[in-house]
């Protein structure tokens, strides 16, 4: 590998210069959009897998009262607090990404900051809504700078690797962090730093857990680092730093930071508008679109075809198996074909309980799903996609995406957008529905609050 230049004191150097007035319409306009969709997510991810039993732990962590479990309103240690709110919100993948650096940055973002914007204001620092949402906007920068920057094959599960960075980034903006000292906190955070993609192979709940480590983990490398206490400085193209470990050598600085020149990262996020893998979401698609201009029913079809790019046959191509767990079933291409063609379509009660996972006909037409790996020589890509059907009469029918719903290029429009967070929310009968309406109300004049803690209280059941 190349020698190629640290690039971490410029994107220190961007956290901390950019301020809300330097955002463009379109930047604050995206990052209202995806904080209310986390919100959202996160809220119906209260019915995570075995969250009770998670939460239990996290409460053994030590007492506290700093910040808010959504939904149960229980209240923990700020960090205890961020980790079980980082898995709620992973907890059904249903949370954004972004696809070309293949993350979830808000996930890990998000819970961390609401966590320590509570904490700021039971000690009388309350966090603006200009700085919150500005942190947000940098740290999402952050996170995907670094997905962008990898050239090989994932290797790590980056939605907590990566997302851990961001986190820090956003926390050391709101403490004021000079540049030293936010880079050292970034050190912290690299000590910490965990996610292995075995989890997403076996369709373990660990998946998401991961992305809890590192919310919690950013806190305590920030709350080490405003102590005096630092780690080092040259992580990221160190001769041990994060590019070398996570990413095995492969990675382009260059590209990487192109990618930050040209956009806000918050503008290039894709919402999942199905709560399964992203990498699964292109033959929801496909089948929609070829379904609704052929007009031909499930029953006639004989096989269909998915031809995507390595990474999704890599993560998602997995055999169908008669008794998913449910992670495992959201992140296999053909059980969420099944379940499309089965129900029409794809939402979160398809993935609960035994007669949704174990039910024969998803099954039947899950057997009926091939994916094949094309040479798309980009290990990162998640598009073109091309799904082609065949049916029982001889007649075959294919389309080709080059963005998959979702994606920026093929956007939701702000009504499927709260059509979304309104079904997420409708999911928790104990949240009362005006006050999803009010927070929808208060996210789109996010930089109008004083304190943004309290947004915690529209998370919370009465």
């Amino acid at each position: 590998m190349t020698e190629q230049k640290n690039p971490l004191p410029w994107l220190v150097e961007r956290i901390l210069a950019t301020g809300y007035d330097d955002l463009p319409e379109n930047a604050v306009a995206k990052a209202k959009t995806f904080l209310l969709d986390t919100f959202g997510v996160g809220v119906a991810g209260c019915h995570g897998f075995r969250l009770d039993s998670i939460l239990k732990v996290a409460r053994s962590w030590g007492s506290g009262d700093e910040a808010t479990v959504w939904v149960g309103g229980q209240r923990l240690p700020a960090s205890a607090a961020a980790f079980v709110n980082a898995y709620q919100i992973h907890s059904l993948e249903f949370d954004c990404v972004n696809e070309d650096a293949v993350l979830h940055p808000m996930a890990t973002i998000l819970s961390a900051l609401m966590a320590h914007a509570e904490r700021r204001s039971k000690a009388g620092r309350p966090v603006s809504g200009r700085d919150f949402l500005t942190a947000a906007v940098m740290g999402v920068d952050m996170s995907v700078f670094l997905g962008k920057a990898s050239t090989g094959p994932i290797g790590f599960f980056r939605p907590a690797t990566a997302g851990g960075f961001g986190a820090v980034s956003a926390l050391g903006k709101l403490e004021g962090f000079d540049a030293e000292t936010l880079t050292r906190a970034l050190g912290n955070q690299y000590g910490q730093a965990s996610g292995t993609l075995q989890p997403h192979v076996e369709g373990s709940p660990l998946l998401g857990m991961q992305v809890g480590f590192n919310a919690r983990s950013a806190m305590g490398s920030v709350d080490f680092a405003a102590e005096g206490i630092l780690g080092p400085s040259d992580v990221l193209t160190g001769r041990y730093g994060y590019f070398r470990l996570f990413e095995r050598d492969a990675f382009d600085i260059a590209h990487g930071l192109k990618e930050l020149e040209a956009h806000f990262q918050i503008e290039r996020m894709s919402h999942k508008p199905f709560p399964s893998g992203r990498l699964t979401h292109g033959v929801v698609d496909g089948l929609d679109r070829l379904i609704g201009a052929h007009g031909f029913s499930p029953d006639e079809i004989e096989s269909v075809t998915c031809t995507v790019p390595p990474l999704v046959n890599r993560l998602t191509g997995r055999p169908d198996i008669p008794d998913p767990a449910p992670n495992y079933a959201k992140l296999c291409v053909a059980f969420v074909a099944g379940t499309y063609l089965n129900h029409g379509k794809v939402d979160v009660e398809h993935f609960i309980g035994p007669e949704m996972l174990r039910n024969p006909r998803t099954h039947a037409f899950a057997s009926r799903v091939t994916v094949l790996q094309d040479d798309n020589p980009n290990n990162s890509a998640m598009a073109p996609q091309t799904v082609t059907v065949r049916l029982a009469s001889g007649a075959e029918h294919r389309v080709t995406m080059d963005a998959v719903y979702g994606h920026p290029d093929r956007a939701l429009t702000r009504a499927e957008h709260l059509d979304k967070f309104r079904r997420c929310w409708a999911r928790v009968p104990a949240l009362d529905p005006a006050a999803g309406e009010a927070l929808i109300e208060v996210v789109d004049a996010i930089e109008d609050l004083d304190d943004v803690a309290e947004i915690v209280g529209y998370l919370t059941a009465a």
